[in-house]
């Protein structure tokens, strides 16, 4: 039987833990506070949802140990955790290292770091999520790239479950292009990535698989949170030797105000064209949904609609016969395992049950 490596994003903001949310969710339970409240503003919106294991603290061990335990159930073996550096320090780590590496089980999955390198603005904070005032910037000059360097790997490319390709732990940037602004340039930034790799050589390792987030070529901002794309995202990921390239949702390269199963041919061209043009390996990637509405007080599209389990397997499958034909390494990316607020999650949930969950199952895994 073949194993499939099924990757699901984490979006490590339900937790009261850590003190800067509060500025965003004054309650003290994370972005729940947003799912919580969430309202349908048009016919189809399958809103309210709410989780079937309830607005659990994703900070605490004994949450994450049950966590753990039912992916692992269902087919997915990795984490991504979005990690995230603003104002000189991390932010909203408590998740991933209180929760998941405190779950005694946590050995039995493996994880690996995106680092979520947008601006925070205030799209977390409902009641200003239309102003555009940036609170935190995610690009960063190279003192604190060199920062951010040595931390994931003192902290995390030494675990024993951290995610490896031919013995190299992987990092994942999501939006290269505030990288580059921060570093100066392409000749900067290519200079400071290589010190990466060289450091994690000196680690003990044979190098670093650096993998980056793509989007459509010259792709623009749908989600709130990302900076303005200009350029080739091909050029780039070549420019500065990337390892390999994925997504992280398809609201950022396709059409996304629509029914399900008219976004699935799109994502297949999508990933083609990607395989065809660029020189690295594409990781394929499954988006579930996008409805970004709980984040607002007035409606916000695009919404996809009628993405029920069943023709999300339509993409799972897809998914998996492009990592058959093409990818030695069967690494297929999930947006996501708990992304509430952009309704894309594996959790289950009022509406579905564990139907996400049972497709994926379905799918890749034999009895």
């Amino acid at each position: 039987m073949k194993k499939y490596d099924i990757a699901a994003y984490i979006w490590p903001s339900y937790t009261g833990k850590e003190p800067r949310t509060r500025i965003f969710w004054e309650k003290g339970i994370g972005e729940w506070q947003s799912v919580l409240s969430a309202e349908a503003r048009v016919e189809g919106q399958l809103l309210p949802r709410k989780p079937l294991w309830g607005a659990v603290d994703e900070a605490d061990p004994k949450v994450m140990e049950f966590q753990i335990k039912e992916a692992l159930r269902h087919g997915v073996n990795v984490f991504i955790y979005d990690w995230y550096w603003y104002d000189r320090r991390p932010f909203l780590e408590q998740c991933l290292d209180d929760g998941f590496l405190g779950a005694p089980n946590n050995g039995d999955m493996k994880f690996y770091i995106m680092w979520a390198n947008h601006d925070a603005g205030c799209v977390w904070d409902k009641r200003n999520a239309d102003c555009d005032e940036i609170i935190w910037y995610g690009s960063q000059p190279r003192s604190e790239f060199d920062r951010v360097c040595d931390r994931v790997i003192k902290m995390y490319f030494s675990r024993p479950n951290y995610y490896k390709i031919d013995g190299c732990p992987v990092f994942m940037i999501y939006d290269v292009a505030n990288l580059v602004r921060g570093l100066g340039g392409i000749d900067e930034t290519r200079d400071a990535l290589e010190h990466f790799r060289a450091l994690v050589k000196n680690a003990g390792f044979p190098g670093l698989h650096l993998q980056m987030v793509v989007y459509a070529e010259n792709a623009v901002n749908v989600s709130g949170v990302d900076s303005s794309k200009k350029g080739s995202s091909k050029d780039i990921a070549e420019m500065l030797g990337f390892d390999s390239v994925t997504h992280y949702q398809y609201a950022h390269f396709v059409n996304c105000d629509r029914n399900y199963s008219d976004i699935i041919p799109d994502v297949a061209a999508e990933w083609e064209r990607i395989r065809t043009q660029y020189s690295m390996p594409y990781y394929p990637h499954v988006t579930i949904g996008w409805d970004n509405n709980p984040r607002f007080t007035h409606l916000t599209r695009p919404i996809i609609t009628n993405n029920d389990p069943q023709t999300v397997k339509e993409a799972f499958e897809m998914a998996k016969d492009y990592a058959d034909r093409f990818n030695d390494v069967p690494l297929i990316t999930v947006n996501s395992w708990n992304e509430w607020t952009e309704m894309s999650y594996l959790e289950p949930d009022d509406v579905y049950g564990y139907g996400y969950l049972e497709a994926i199952r379905e799918v890749f895994c034999e009895e």
